[in-house]
C-alpha cells in the first residue's frame, strides 16, 4: 500500500521518566485512512510542529490543557492540504493549519483551523513565525509586555521560534531589543539576521556582566522563555515597574529533579514588577489580527523567519523533539511527515 492509503500516527504509550524523551514512550500505529463524516474534512498533513510545550503535554500534571491520554495520538500543530471535505467551509486543495496531531492524516470539524496563504510564505512557515509561535510572540509582547518606544526589551531563547519574532516586533515598535541565546553562532544570527541590537551568550560564563553591558539603561520588558538562572539574572536588572511575560521555562522541562525557584524574586517587590504567564489560546478570537500584522511585516521584509526542517518522517519524532531541550535546533523546529 502507498503512504497515501495508510494512516500513520504517533501515539503515546506511557508517561515518560524525568529527563529527555526515550523512543519507547511513543509508537507508530498504522490503519486505514479515515473518511470525513458530515460537517468534517480530511487533511493530508505535510509538516508537524515541534514545540517545547510537548514535554509538558505528555506528563500527568495539572496544566492549561489535559495531558495526552495513553494510547492517543500525540498532540501537535501541523499544516497540510484538505484532501476530502463534507464541510461547507473547506474545500479540497485548501492549505490549512491547526492542532491536527502528529499523524499523516487528520479529520477535523474546523475548530481552531486557519486557512494559510502559500503564496505569501511556504507551508512550513505557517507553523513558525506566521503560525502559533508568531501569534504567541505578538500577543505576549504587545499585550503582556506592553513595550513603549525607547524601552529595552530582553528576550531569552532569542534564536528560537517565539523569541526570534519577539525581538523583531520590539524593534518594529521602536524598542531596543537584546537577546539571550546559547553559543556564538546563535548570537550572531540574532544580531546579524534578525536585527536585534545585541545578543548575550548565556554559555560564555558571565551572563550578569554581559547583560548589564548590553542593557546600560536597565531592562523594561523581559520576555521569558527559559527560566532558571537566566530569569534570576534578568530579575536583578529590571527597571522599576518593568513587565515580565512568562512564555516558557524550558530549562526545567527535562530536569531530572525539581530545580530551585527564583532566588531573586525579591526584585518583583522592590522594583514593583508585573510578572504574568501567557498561553496563546487566551487571544484565540484575535488570531486574525496577529496573522494580518505578521504577514504584512513579513511581506515588507521587516520580519526574518527561519525554519529548522528535519527529515525522517513520523518515526523520527522522539529524536527530533529532544533537540528542543538540548539546544540542537536553530530556528523553528519542523518535521516533514
Amino acid at each position: 500500500m502507498s503512504s497515501g492509503t495508510v494512516h500513520r500516527s504517533v501515539r503515546l504509550m506511557r508517561r515518560p521518566a524525568p529527563g529527555l524523551i526515550t523512543p519507547d514512550v511513543f509508537e507508530i500505529a498504522e490503519g486505514p485512512v479515515p473518511e470525513p463524516g458530515e460537517g468534517e474534512f480530511r487533511v493530508r498533513i505535510a509538516f508537524v510542529s515541534l514545540d517545547p510545550a510537548m514535554r509538558g503535554w505528555v506528563n500527568e500534571a495539572r496544566s492549561y490543557v489535559p495531558p495526552v491520554a495513553i494510547g492517543a495520538v500525540m498532540r501537535g500543530y501541523a499544516v497540510g492540504i484538505v484532501e476530502a471535505s463534507r464541510h461547507p467551509g473547506f474545500e479540497p486543495g485548501d492549505a490549512v493549519q491547526g492542532l491536527f496531531g502528529v499523524q499523516s492524516h487528520a479529520i477535523s470539524k474546523g475548530e481552531r483551523v486557519v486557512r494559510v496563504d502559500t503564496g505569501l510564505a511556504p507551508l512550513e512557515r505557517w507553523l513558525g513565525g506566521l503560525g502559533m509561535p508568531g501569534w504567541t510572540a505578538y500577543f505576549g509582547l504587545l499585550e503582556v509586555g506592553q513595550p513603549k518606544a525607547g524601552e529595552t526589551v530582553v528576550v531569552s531563547a532569542a534564536s528560537g521560534a517565539v523569541g526570534s519574532i519577539v525581538g523583531q516586533i520590539a524593534r518594529i515598535k521602536g524598542c531596543r531589543a537584546v537577546g539571550i541565546a546559547g553559543g556564538p553562532e546563535k548570537c550572531r544570527y540574532v544580531v546579524e539576521t534578525l536585527g536585534f541590537d545585541a545578543c548575550v551568550d548565556h554559555k560564555a560564563g558571565d551572563l550578569a556582566t554581559d547583560l548589564k553591558a548590553a542593557c546600560p539603561n536597565g531592562i523594561d520588558v523581559n520576555f521569558e522563555n527559559v527560566g532558571g538562572d537566566v530569569l534570576d539574572t534578568v530579575l536583578m536588572q529590571m527597571n522599576p515597574f518593568g513587565r515580565i511575560a512568562v512564555c516558557g521555562l524550558i530549562s526545567a522541562y527535562t530536569a531530572t529533579s525539581l530545580p530551585p525557584g527564583p532566588k531573586n524574586l525579591r526584585a518583583v517587590l522592590t522594583q514593583r514588577l508585573r510578572m504574568q504567564g501567557l498561553i496563546v489560546f487566551d487571544w484565540e478570537k484575535r488570531f486574525p489580527e496577529a496573522i494580518a500584522a505578521l504577514g504584512q511585516w513579513h511581506k515588507e521584509g521587516r520580519l526574518a523567519i527561519r525554519e529548522d526542517l528535519r527529515e525522517g518522517g513520523l518515526a523520527a519524532f522522539p529524536e527530533v523533539l529532544n533537540l528542543l531541550y538540548t539546544g540542537g535546533n536553530h530556528g523553528k523546529l519542523v518535521l516533514r511527515v
